[in-house]
């Protein structure tokens, strides 16, 4: 097949049919940035560059590794995303809904079937010490990502039968076959690391040793649980090229570590840090009341985007036998009020949330439609017949009376699962054990949000205990599933692919690290990944999607709590956000990239 000199390849279309192009997009949807692009939209390409940026981080850090199941990361070091320190083979575009551009790759040849995959590396690309980017580098680091990193690199290059070396700028990956069509997509996020550092340092060491990186940022300085600066690299090889021009442009980038999220927000009224993304509808309301806010020193910005809003829930972890039964987990749902909780503690600016994939087109709604009907109508004798008969509604506490109502037939279902309410306590029927457990939680400020949950269920004779614990042991026993329900975010894409297998797929429920957090092991909902996954056009993915979500929801594996239709951030004036704010920021890492140091404060 035909070497393609300039740029990326558009992900093969239907017909196989092979087009030439300078980037990816999935489902061969129409690029917006053309072959001679400059830099995206969104970014000033003149942005001064020079200053500091201050940003927060909760608790510690123990390790300069986020590839690995063991120890806790410090900031600055996401994997999945724009990382600081590590460049990856190409870059997402913010302001489509998944298109990705050369980055350490320049170009590659895609088989019009589909199969395989050869990404050729940019000349005179180099890590911090000097020492070349090389097709060996992009080899060791996906094997061992496979073999040695969190599980969830598994579930994410699943897809990858082989990978070989052409020569020292080409590698070539090879798929065990065309159904995923995002798996080209994912392979550009993987980052590039330097096989010779990481063979002697060992690429599973967690020690506090900065690592080599090829970013356009090294670490500078740190403090284990006080907090680490990362440093621009001074003629960086990646500054210039179109998916970084204008970006990265603070001088130094500096994490403080705060003991909690109460103590973070009092030191950002100080300015010990810049840039906040407020997650506190309290603060949000009440909060900003303060000097520098009032002088027009710190400003709000309250964003919508148009990537599904992310999950939090309570999940249930079905590992444990007291949350194995469908009518457990439907019955502690009817505790739980969120309308007295979004007026008296979010004083209303929460939303229920009604699916895993909030403010998207890939939200079930209302009864089922006829192409979801079609997708689990072979599955009709392994679900729940409601999902065929009624739309999905979570019970709702509006009306005086609710309550009551609502704990009756929470009563009721628990009845069916073999538990009764004896002397005000509720025990199993056939074994006498108390209907009791623990919520775990990492945030003390949350503690609030689910003592009312904990006390209606006291009214079913339930007792559930709320545990706060500090970060390590949090991520600890989260990473083994020691727990009985945890509060737990699930971030989604517009385009829901790979990732899915390690949030529901059986064969991640139980690997330590995975983000499998309720254990599921279903068959349906394994074979209906499968399908997200396998989708050939757009349509027929939403359709796909809107399925497994009807699933997922009436199965109650989880306990869906609450969203918000924007984000919410606020930062000092010394701060220069971005002019044009893209649609699709996927976290806070992509909105600061892309923001600069007001052209007063340069130093």
């Amino acid at each position: 097949m035909k070497k393609v000199i300039l740029g990326f390849l558009t992900v093969f279309c239907l017909i196989h049919q092979l087009e030439a192009s300078h980037g990816i997009s999935l489902y061969n949807a129409p690029l917006k940035y053309t072959a001679d692009f400059k830099n995206f939209d969104y970014v000033n390409p003149e942005a001064p560059k020079g200053g500091e940026l201050k940003l927060s981080a909760i608790n510690t850090f123990d390790s300069f590794n986020p590839f690995v199941v063991k120890g806790t990361p410090a900031a600055g070091l996401t994997p999945l995303y724009p990382s600081l320190l590590h460049a990856t083979l190409s870059c997402r575009a913010h302001d489509e809904p998944f298109s990705d551009y050369g980055y350490v790759a320049e170009s590659y040849e895609v088989d019009p079937q589909g199969l395989w995959i050869t990404y050729t590396l940019r000349d005179n690309i180099t890590f911090h010490d000097g020492s070349p980017i090389t097709a060996d580098d992009v080899i060791y680091t996906f094997k061992q990502l496979l073999e040695k990193g969190s599980p969830l690199y598994k579930a994410y290059y699943h897809s990858v039968k082989d990978v070989i070396k052409l020569d020292q700028k080409r590698v070539k990956f090879t798929f065990v076959d065309n159904t995923s069509k995002e798996q080209i997509m994912i392979l550009g996020e993987l980052p590039v690391l330097s096989k010779a550092y990481f063979e002697k340092k060992g690429f599973d060491n967690t020690s506090l040793e900065p690592p080599l990186g090829s970013g356009p940022y090294r670490i500078d300085g740190f403090e284990s649980g006080q907090y680490v600066t990362y440093k621009r690299v001074q003629n960086w090889w990646g500054q210039n090229i179109p998916v970084n021009k204008g970006r990265y442009n603070f001088e130094t980038i500096r994490f403080k570590y705060f003991k909690d999220l109460t103590v973070s927000f009092e030191a950002f009224k100080g300015h010990e840090y810049d840039f906040r993304h407020e997650n506190s509808a309290k603060n949000w309301v009440r909060g900003y009341d303060f000097k520098a806010f009032l002088e027009g020193k710190v400003k709000k910005l309250e964003y919508k985007d148009k990537v599904p809003a992310a999950a939090q829930v309570l999940a249930f972890n079905t590992r444990r036998s007291i949350f194995s039964d469908l009518n457990v987990r439907k019955a502690l749902t009817y505790a739980f009020d969120f309308e007295w909780l979004n007026k008296n503690l979010f004083y209303n600016i929460y939303e229920r949330l009604p699916s895993y994939f909030s403010a998207s087109d890939l939200e079930s709604k209302g009864l089922i439609s006829d192409a979801e009907k079609t997708i689990l109508t072979p599955y009709k004798d392994e679900l729940p017949s409601d999902i065929f008969e009624k739309p999905f509604e979570l019970p709702t506490f509006k009306r005086q009376g609710d309550l009551r109502t609502n704990l009756i037939k929470a009563e009721s279902l628990l009845r069916k699962a073999g538990w009764i309410v004896k002397d005000g306590v509720c025990i199993n029927e056939k074994t006498g054990e108390r209907f009791e457990f623990e919520i775990l939680l990492a945030d003390p400020s949350m503690e609030k949000a689910v003592q009312g949950f904990a006390q209606n269920l006291k009214k079913l004779g339930i007792k559930a205990r709320l545990r706060v614990v500090d970060t390590p042991q949090y991520v600890q026993r989260t990473q083994n599933y020691d727990y009985d329900m945890i509060m737990v975010v699930l971030p989604q894409s517009i385009s829901p692919g790979n990732e899915q297998r390690d949030f529901w797929s059986s064969a991640s429920a139980d690997q330590p690290g995975g983000r499998n957090y309720s254990g599921i092991k279903n068959k349906v909902i394994d074979e209906l990944v499968e399908l997200v996954i396998d989708a050939e056009t757009r349509g027929e993915l939403v359709d796909r999607v809107n399925a497994l979500d009807r699933v997922l929801l009436w199965n109650y594996y989880t306990l869906p709590l609450w969203f918000s239709s924007y984000d919410r951030y606020a930062y000092w004036n010394n701060i220069m956000m971005p002019a044009i704010l893209p649609s699709y920021i996927f976290d806070m890492y992509a909105l600061y990239a892309s923001s600069g140091v007001s052209p007063d404060k340069v130093s």
